[in-house]
C-alpha cells in the first residue's frame, strides 16, 4: 500500500504589486501566471501606497472629493455668470446691493467673453464629473474596474480645463479683491488634490485590471486541464486490455 504524505493547503497568489486591493485571489494557483505576463511600464500603477490611508480608502475619499468639487464648481460658475451679466460694460445700477461688482473684469470684450466661456464650460464639465463620480463610488465598492473608466476621462478633461481656466483667471483679474484671491487659493489646492487623486485612482484601476487578467488566465488554465482530462478518459477506456473468458461444457459425460 502506497502512503502519501499530507498535502499542505494551497494559498492564493498575492497581488502583482502590493496590497492595493482586497479582492480575493484564491483562483490564482500558480505564481508562474504572474511571471508569464510581461507588463509594460505605462501599464503599471504609478502609486502603490497612499500617504495616510490605503489606496482603496483613499480612492473612495477622492471619489467623494470629486463629487463635492463638481457641486462647488457649478455653484461658483453660476455665480460668475450672474456677475458677468450684472456687470456688463455700460450698464447702470441704482439701489442697494449686497455685493459690488468691482471685482468683475470690464476691460477687453474678447477677454470678458473668454471668462464667460470658461464659466459656462465649467458647468457642463462639472455635471459630467458629478455623474461619473457617482458611478465611481459604486464601482469602487464592487471593485468593477470598467465603470472607473468614464470618471478617468471626465475628470482628466475637467482638471486640464480648470487648470487653464485657473491660469487665465489669475492673469486677467485683479488680485486685490478678496473674491479673486480666495478663488486662486482654493483652486491651487483643488488642482493639486485633483492631480494626485487622478493618479491614485488610475493606479487602482491598473491594479484591478491586472487582477482580472490573472483571474481570467487562471480560469482558462483550469478549463483547459478539465478539457484534457475529459478527452483522455475515453482513450484510456478504449485501450484497456480484455481478459479471455473460458467456456465450461455443459454436456453430460458418457
Amino acid at each position: 500500500m502506497i502512503s502519501y504524505g499530507k498535502k499542505s493547503p494551497t494559498t492564493g497568489t498575492p497581488s502583482v504589486y502590493s496590497h492595493v486591493t482586497s479582492r480575493s485571489t484564491a483562483n490564482l494557483r500558480s505564481s508562474r501566471s504572474i511571471k508569464s505576463l510581461k507588463i509594460p511600464w505605462y501599464r503599471r500603477p504609478l502609486i502603490t501606497d497612499s500617504i495616510i490611508l490605503d489606496v482603496q480608502r483613499a480612492a473612495v475619499l477622492m471619489a467623494v472629493f470629486s463629487l463635492l468639487l463638481s457641486i462647488f464648481t457649478v455653484i461658483t460658475a453660476c455665480f460668475d455668470l450672474y456677475c458677468y451679466a450684472m456687470a456688463v460694460p455700460g450698464s447702470v445700477h441704482t439701489g442697494y446691493y449686497a455685493i459690488s461688482y468691482q471685482f468683475i473684469f470690464v476691460g477687453s470684450r474678447h477677454v470678458r467673453n473668454a471668462l464667460v466661456m470658461f464659466a459656462a464650460l465649467s458647468i457642463l464639465l462639472a455635471i459630467a464629473v458629478f455623474v461619473t463620480s457617482i458611478m465611481l463610488i459604486v464601482a469602487l465598492r464592487k471593485e468593477y474596474e470598467k465603470k472607473i473608466v468614464p470618471w478617468l476621462y471626465a475628470f482628466a478633461i475637467f482638471t486640464i480645463f480648470r487648470l487653464f481656466a485657473y491660469l487665465f483667471f489669475s492673469i486677467v483679474n485683479d488680485l486685490i479683491f478678496a473674491y479673486n484671491i480666495l478663488m486662486c487659493l482654493l483652486w491651487t489646492v483643488f488642482l493639486a488634490i485633483s492631480i494626485y487623486g487622478w493618479i491614485l485612482i488610475y493606479s487602482l484601476y491598473i491594479e484591478l485590471s491586472d487582477l482580472t487578467r490573472l483571474e481570467d488566465l487562471a480560469h482558462l488554465r483550469m478549463g483547459t486541464m478539465q478539457s484534457l482530462n475529459a478527452s483522455t478518459v475515453p482513450s484510456l477506456a478504449g485501450s484497456r486490455p480484455t481478459t479471455p473468458h473460458s467456456t465450461v461444457s455443459t454436456m453430460p459425460v458418457g
